[in-house]
């Protein structure tokens, strides 16, 4: 994605002016437009922090001037991913949420394995708003262990909107802190330490980055350009900055790609979306069956 060039900019100094009224709403009105993201006045000092690092990067005066070279001065396609990046939220864990994937180990994959026809049968599991790849690296160690006990083949499709945590989630390096929840025996497994402890970093190994994969998905879009027929779907605390009425398009369109029997796993806080649709069958808080295939 190219920059936006500035002609005659001079790095001047940023004055701490915020967005007037008029650029607010704009801004915000674009945002839940492509991301489905809903910026209420109250958000207003976090979206105005997050843009002056933009401002400074394009030596602009102030956040009025950034929005009127986007909004007024053509610029909005070539800014839209740099503004989309500062205004999505990536905030994830290695096992957030780690009752999750004990369902996933003792209750999904079991299933799944026993219905399975041939041996050679691949499972496909979608980490639907992947932020930085912990996620999908959580499930890629859950289900590396169980086959090392009972073999089978898997691949991992990560998505998100925000291509700066795409980017992070494809290197797979993460401070070893944030790696901290994850058990000990695995992390002795799938995890590499930087040679450097001063860096105090880590890196998934290759045998885990091989089996997932990351693309930039808008979760807005109508249609999803995403294999039918997934058997797992991960889409966990992002529906919670939806509207309602998104939040359901959101989750049809995600269980339209889960094949029958398949699963769909939701944030603790968003129940109630997935509860919505016809031939889904809740099994668990947050976890929803596809009607269709064998119990």
């Amino acid at each position: 994605m190219s920059e936006i060039s500035v002609a005659g900019a001079t790095a001047p100094t940023i004055r701490l002016d915020g967005l007037s009224d008029r650029y607010f709403r704009t801004l915000a009105a674009f945002v839940e437009r492509e991301t489905g993201i809903r910026l209420p006045p109250s958000k207003r000092m976090m979206v105005e922090g997050r843009l002056r690092r933009r401002v400074k990067a394009l030596g602009l005066a102030d956040l009025d001037e950034y929005a009127e070279l986007v909004f007024e001065r053509g610029q909005l396609e070539k800014e839209s991913v740099h503004l989309i990046d500062c205004m999505t939220t990536n905030k994830t864990d290695f096992f957030r949420e780690p009752e999750h994937f004990q369902i996933l180990a003792q209750d999904i994959m079991p299933q799944l394995l026993a219905q399975r026809r041939r041996r050679t049968d691949r499972f496909k599991l979608w980490s639907a708003a992947s932020s930085i790849g912990a996620e999908a690296y959580t499930i890629a160690m859950v289900l590396a262990d169980l086959a090392k006990v009972e073999p089978f083949d898997f691949r991992i499709l990560g998505t998100d909107i925000c291509s700066a945590a795409l980017a992070q989630a494809r290197r797979a390096v993460y401070p070893e802190d944030m790696l901290a929840p994850t058990p000990l025996a695995m992390r002795e497994r799938y995890v590499m330490r930087s040679r450097d402890p001063a860096r105090r970093e880590a890196r998934i190994v290759p045998e885990l980055r091989r089996l997932t994969r990351f693309e930039r998905l808008n979760l807005m879009d109508a249609s999803y350009p995403v294999d039918e027929g997934m058997d797992v779907i991960f889409c966990r605390n992002v529906l919670i900055y939806f509207s309602a009425r998104t939040q359901q398009a959101v989750v049809a369109n995600l269980c339209r790609h889960l094949r029958p029997g398949g699963y769909l796993l939701l944030g603790h806080s968003e129940s109630m979306a997935g509860g919505k649709q016809p031939d889904m069958r809740q099994i668990a808080s947050t976890v929803f069956r596809r009607e269709g295939g064998r119990a």
